[in-house]
């Protein structure tokens, strides 16, 4: 039977894995929040969208979390008027992306929120190890 401490570190591992990617999209869609097509009519950067998987880690026998899927939202996108703009089409319509930055925000604090516990049981279970170690030199 794996070290119960050393199958939390790798659950907590695969957590901190995927919170990251998870920021990373977040983070992308933030950035594109305004980025519109390159042409008249072009459809602009479409949001991002991440989902998970639970997965068996049989060398442990551990369920750990994986990215299943980093996909594209296909909600519709916005439309403004705007005639200046180089993605414009004939009536001064320009696409621009489906992504709404305080939804974008509301997830990063979620994912934030979630890397930092799984941070804070990597750390303990890495103190609780590094415990142990110690106590078994000194016996």
């Amino acid at each position: 039977m794996p070290d119960p401490l050393q199958a939390t570190l790798r659950i907590a591992g695969s957590g901190l894995e995927a919170q990251s990617v998870r920021l990373r999209v977040i983070s992308e869609n933030i950035a594109n929040a305004q980025s519109t097509g390159d042409t008249p009519g072009a459809d602009p950067y479409a949001r991002q969208t991440i989902s998970f998987d639970s997965v068996l880690d049989r060398s442990l026998g551990v369920p750990l979390v994986e990215i299943k899927t980093i996909g594209r939202d296909d909600a519709p996108f916005k439309v403004e008027h705007d005639p200046g703009n180089p993605a414009a089409d004939a009536g001064g319509f320009v696409k621009m992306p489906n992504v709404d930055v305080l939804t974008e925000l509301a997830d990063m604090r979620e994912a934030n929120r979630t890397y930092e516990a799984n941070l804070q049981v990597a750390k303990q279970s890495a103190e609780l190890l590094g415990q142990t170690v110690s106590l078994l030199k000194d016996a």
